[in-house]
């Protein structure tokens, strides 16, 4: 039952569309109000959002399920996911919930649920509620005055970003530093221009005007050409790239270049070793992440340990394991010291504490390794398997025959759209670019 709803992260589909249905949005709320139940206190949930049309329907559609499961509901309003979790803990709510489809276009919609130590949820409680989802809940309902009540909250936007600029020492300005950000017209689009101007920069701001329809549309940390565009126009210092819910960061050099995950987590492992903050003697990373990382810590005597694609498997790691820096090539940056899930700008506010401290230009302080060449391609499906295929399978055990020791071949179905991802990579550009054109070949064959 819970593969029928949640994924790698929450519940996330076409808005209107099954699983993202106003009916399924309030069951999820019922159904997590009845988990969370627990003693005889008032139980509250805070809700935020992104920018999306359709998270208006999804959200009056939770408030009526948790109010009618006896929850208080607190309305965030756009708010970046980092900002739901955090809050969460802060409001000491049951519950958080974030409706967001992060990097994806606007048609779709999801679900994030957060416990009230500020995590996702495991598996098994994601099973448990999506257990009752489908299940005739309407007599374990309360009534009476143990109906819940939901309420707007517009000045916990202010706790977010006194916490944000408190991750920062005391005594570091921006001052002097010009700086382009691309809030995606998403969550993010008040609190990150705020947080920077108040440390002291000059701001140029883009992706800042949502109107329901534009969250990620060329722009933010998905289509970053915007903002590499804005920081030569402007010949500003750096340029930062959120994504639609301000969970995942990548950055752009005064030169226009970009900086993904992976540079940007070696920037903060090298700089918090240096200092002895860097907990565990490594990182955690997924995958996905460059070989050219996993070298670039060894020969700083650190390690990284992969976990599969999702940050919540990082997350698990790090917790289980003691580390307090992990991340996605993508952006999603987890710092365990100050947050519980990916925040895209305090990670950005991490890289520029470095730049600020070496005092250097972007473009030599975020090159902290030469990427192994790489290559990604997804393959779109409708139905079927086509991993499955007996041609596939075959492509993927010649693909890794060819690159040997020499190479990382990852085939991998997204957790969040009907895609298959391949990704290949080594030192010689050419075989993995053949190898991974094969495996895509046969991909698009057995998907017809």
């Amino acid at each position: 039952m819970a593969k029928s709803y949640f994924g790698t992260d929450g519940i996330r589909g076409t808005a209107n569309r099954h699983p993202m249905t106003a009916e399924v949005a309030m069951k999820v709320g019922m159904a997590a109000g009845i988990v969370f139940r627990r003693g005889n206190h008032r139980h509250r949930v805070v809700i935020g959002k992104d920018t999306r049309r359709s998270s208006y329907m999804i959200e009056n559609a939770m408030v009526a399920g948790f109010t009618a499961a006896g929850v208080d509901v607190f309305l965030l309003g756009p708010m970046p996911t980092p900002a739901v979790a955090m809050l969460t803990r802060s409001l000491r709510a049951d519950i958080g919930v974030m409706i967001s489809a992060s990097h994806n276009p606007f048609e779709d919609n999801g679900i994030k649920l957060f416990g009230p130590d500020g995590y996702k949820l495991s598996d098994d409680i994601e099973a448990a509620i999506a257990g009752l989802i489908d299940e005739d809940l309407a007599s374990r309902m309360p009534t009476g005055a143990e109906i819940g009540r939901a309420k707007r909250v517009d000045g916990d936007i202010y706790r977010y970003i006194e916490f944000a600029k408190r991750t920062l020492p005391r005594e570091l300005s921006l001052d002097g530093m010009r700086i382009a950000i691309d809030c995606a017209n998403g969550a993010g689009y008040r609190v990150a221009p705020e947080v920077l101007w108040e440390l002291g920069a000059e701001i140029v701001k883009i992706g800042v005007e949502p109107d329901g329809v534009n969250i990620n549309r060329d722009c933010g940390s998905t289509a970053p050409g915007a903002l590499i565009a804005k920081v030569r126009e402007v010949r500003a210092d750096i340029g930062i790239a959120l994504d639609g819910d301000a969970d995942r960061v990548l950055i752009v050099d005064e030169r226009g270049d970009i900086v993904d995950g992976d540079q940007l987590m070696a920037v903060i492992a090298e700089s918090w070793a240096e200092d002895g903050r860097l907990a565990a003697g490594g990182i955690v990373a997924t995958i996905m992440s460059n070989l050219g990382l996993e070298r670039f810590l060894e020969s700083k005597q650190l390690q990284l340990a992969r976990t599969k694609v999702g940050d919540r498997y990082v997350v698990e790691h790090m917790r289980q394991h003691g580390y307090n820096v992990g991340g996605e090539q993508s952006g999603h940056i987890i710092l365990s010291d100050f947050a519980t899930t990916g925040d895209g700008l305090v990670s950005a506010l991490q890289i520029l504490a470095v730049v600020r401290r070496k005092g250097g230009p972007v473009s030599e302080i975020c090159r902290r390794f030469e990427p192994v060449p790489q290559v990604l391609k997804n393959v779109r499906f409708r139905n079927g398997e086509p991993l499955q295929q007996d041609l596939v399978q075959d492509a993927i055990a010649k693909g890794r025959d060819r690159l040997g020791n020499a190479g990382r071949l990852v085939i991998r179905p997204s957790g969040t759209e009907p895609l298959i991802r391949v990704m290949a990579e080594g030192d010689d550009a050419g075989l993995v670019n053949a190898v991974v054109d094969d495996i895509v070949g046969a991909l698009h064959a057995a998907a017809g």
